[in-house]
């Protein structure tokens, strides 16, 4: 493969219902712990869900204080993932329209938008926050962090619902090898606990509203799942063309080997299989690599009844049953935009430690799903290269290939 086609990943940021970094986050899916729990505060008495999957951390404890006034939440947990990232990267030296970054979300800043039009409604427009615009537009977090960083290569933002993150390093994949960027910061961003998007949310039957303990709601591919968990969080990695991290001897965590965007074109929120084999397959040929060679899929599987099935069946035909498939939406919940990103990472980091993590919560395999799904303890292994799905409403379907250093 040419040196623009090989794109190597040099950093890793995250912030998640595990923990404030990636290590963190890391150490909880190996353990196989949940960032799950109960809603405490008084608005949620009236709804039908009392489970989310908050940060352990307030993100406004990381900044500075000044710093986290201007900035939406999703825009904070930005902030945070992609100093680690960068730092976790060495820093890199690169020239300022060499660089960009790509930071998908599903929504935004839309505790911005909800607050500032509750403050609108009851105190009037002299009320409203001066940083309100900046604080609820979509495009912030890239934004912001591209202000940081100096990078003039691009500022972009996939808005492809729960299959933003990972089609922001997609994007990233192609900027780099399109010869536009050396270096790219790419992932995803979301936070959007609000009692409006969980009423929402449940309304369409697509949250769980189990009672009982919270830390075993989230139960992908299991027998007894009943919906999906909300979370927040964010995930960033840095993306680097392989002459350029090479010259300047970066740490290797392994590579982004192909990617493929499609479009069900099928139905506003229902997963179609067909769209989700095409994504699978076109990411193969990207990568030009064989289903055989797949040894890991890190699912997209929320823990909905028709969800989690359709993407077995898609893995199914596209791959075989043979790889291994671990679910980490059963700890983390679901993060919707950065989920996929949060994904990548743990894949990476899979590879390059020989360990998948358990599917959390996962007592009683679906007799209707025929892959291989780890339950109970984490298996051990030596993997070359790894699928990680993400999904959303719309019809958005993105594969990434990833491989091992």
């Amino acid at each position: 493969m040419s040196d623009l086609g090989e794109v190597l990943v040099t950093g890793l940021g995250a912030i998640t219902p595990l923990g404030a970094n990636t290590s963190a986050t890391w150490d909880g899916m190996r353990a196989g712990a949940s960032g799950a729990g109960p809603i405490e505060e008084e608005w949620a008495a009236g709804l039908p869900v009392r489970v989310t999957a908050a940060l352990p951390v307030d993100p406004v404890s990381l900044l500075a204080r000044v710093e986290a006034r201007k900035l939406d939440r999703c825009e904070q947990l930005a902030m945070i993932a992609s100093r680690e990232a960068w730092r976790d990267a060495g820093s890199p030296e690169v020239a300022p329209e060499r660089l960009a970054v790509v930071i998908g979300t599903g929504t935004g800043g839309v505790l911005t938008t909800l607050g500032q039009d509750d403050t609108f409604e009851r105190s009037g427009a002299r009320r409203l926050s001066p940083f309100a615009v900046p604080m609820l537009m979509p495009n912030g977090p890239a934004a912001w962090v591209s202000m940081e960083l100096g990078a003039q290569g691009g500022a972009r933002t996939p808005v492809s619902a729960c299959a933003s993150g990972a089609e922001a390093i997609a994007m990233g994949l192609d900027l780099i090898r399109a010869g536009r960027a050396d270096v790219v910061v790419a992932g995803g961003t979301e936070a959007c606990l609000h009692p409006f998007t969980i009423a929402a949310f449940a309304q369409m039957k697509a949250l769980s509203t189990e009672g009982g303990d919270p830390r075993a709601v989230s139960r992908p591919f299991d027998a007894d799942r009943s919906g999906f968990v909300m979370g927040e969080g964010a995930g960033l990695l840095v993306l680097e063309r392989a002459g350029f991290a090479r010259a300047r001897r970066a740490r290797v965590y392994g590579s982004v080997a192909g990617a493929a965007v499609t479009s069900s074109a099928d139905h506003i929120t229902a997963s179609d299989v067909d769209g989700q084999v095409r994504a699978i397959e076109s990411a193969l040929r990207n990568a030009e690599l064989a289903p055989s060679d797949i040894g890991v899929v890190h699912a997209h599987a929320t823990s909905t009844p028709s969800g989690d099935l359709a993407e077995a069946e898609a893995v199914a035909k596209a791959l075989g049953t043979h790889p291994v498939v671990t679910a980490t939406k059963s700890m983390t919940g679901h993060m919707l935009g950065a989920s996929g990103a949060v994904g990548a990472i743990a894949t990476l980091l899979a590879l390059r430690d020989g360990t998948v993590p358990a599917t959390r919560n996962l007592d009683r395999l679906d007799p209707a799903v025929p892959l291989d799904v780890v339950a109970g303890e984490n298996r051990s292994g030596s993997w070359d290269a790894a699928l990680a799905n993400s999904f959303g409403f719309g019809g958005h379907n993105v594969s990434l290939v990833l491989a091992r250093a």
